[in-house]
């Protein structure tokens, strides 16, 4: 994979062309500077060699036999584990409409043939620095997730929480109608809206029986804490409020910051919801899990106290008693030990 040498950074690279003489001309100039290059006859070879090996950035020449260049780039950017490798079209062409169907495609940037090397090098070098920030993004992004799952490790009774949690508030969510980034947003607050717990005492993280006032306090501090730590990825940016508010209530009894209503994102009501549920409906170190018309009677109780938004209640309600979701299905698993509610 991709290493940063002083400069270039370089990486391997995926050439599909159809034509010999291309190939090895690409080859020669790219191994050049560094990279390791890895050639294919036609765009469905290059869709195979990606399901196989990591590769860094794609050139694909457009007129190919079985799969032309924009079918194969559509492929590669279709799937979730390919989608983020930069894909080049090279092309003789330079009629509008094809450079418009490449866009369709997904494709990142285009050549034209008869190359020019310089701009081919440039392009390149571009494109691979761009693919080395988002591998490192990907990378602390994993960091995070090892970390949430780390304090759900803590705990036997916390075993497969944040799965659910990831899972059931992102169907909720589409069910809802909400955006494709606020569902990726739930998803990703699923594993890691209890991060924060990683400054709890384990001593008061796992106490069996009832918290002082200070270890509330303590308690209270986790989503706070959890906003902080995941801060300075970018890619959270709507993830954040998720994280530091799914404790608040309609009424403002919640915290940390005791908002009310609408004040609150509806991606935070959407997961306190599911969260609440899974933490009622599985067993903790102080009670049994409760069944699923015993736990939804209770949160109905609550949403008429004003804790819990009565429209995403009614719409999650539904879903559980219709089967739409796989909530009923799952079997007895471990419920939040501290925090939920």
């Amino acid at each position: 994979m991709l290493q940063q040498s002083d400069p270039p950074i370089t990486g391997t690279i995926l050439v599909a062309d159809d034509q010999g003489a291309n190939r090895e001309l690409l080859e020669e100039l790219l191994t050049a500077e560094g990279n390791e290059v890895i050639t294919v006859s036609d765009g469905a070879a290059a869709v195979e060699e990606l399901s196989k090996t990591q590769v860094d950035l794609v050139l694909l020449d457009v007129m190919m036999p079985r799969l032309n260049g924009f079918e194969a780039c559509e492929k590669i950017k279709n799937n979730p584990a390919t989608y983020l490798i930069p894909v080049v079209l090279v092309t003789a062409l330079s009629d509008k409409q094809d450079r418009i169907e490449g866009i369709k495609a997904g494709a990142d940037d285009f050549l034209t043939r008869p190359l020019d090397h310089i701009e081919l090098l440039t392009r390149v070098r571009s494109l691979l620095t761009l693919k080395y920030r988002t591998d490192e993004l990907e990378r602390a992004e994993s960091v995070l997730f090892t970390l949430g799952r780390s304090i759900e490790g803590k705990d036997s009774y916390t075993h497969g929480h944040c799965e659910r949690l990831s899972d059931y508030s992102a169907r909720l969510g589409e069910h809802l109608g909400l955006t494709v980034d606020e569902i990726t947003a739930l998803r990703r607050a699923g594993v890691v809206h209890d991060v924060g717990k990683i400054a709890v005492p384990d001593a008061i993280l796992l106490k069996p029986g009832s918290l002082t006032a200070e270890e509330w306090k303590v308690i209270r501090e986790h989503p706070v804490v959890g906003e902080r730590i995941c801060a300075p990825l970018k890619s959270f940016r709507l993830v954040l409020p998720i994280i530091r508010h799914h404790h608040e209530k309609l009424d403002g009894s919640g915290y940390p910051d005791g908002l009310r209503g609408d004040a609150i994102p509806i991606t935070a009501r959407v997961l306190q919801i599911v969260d609440v549920y899974d933490a009622l409906t599985t067993e903790r170190p102080y009670k049994k899990a409760f069944p699923v018309t015993d736990a939804l009677q209770m949160m109905k109780r609550e949403v008429a106290k004003g804790w819990w938004d009565p429209h995403i209640f009614d719409q999650f309600e539904r879903q559980v008693r219709s089967g739409t979701a796989d909530f009923l299905s799952r079997g007895a698993a471990a419920g939040e030990a501290r925090g939920s509610g």
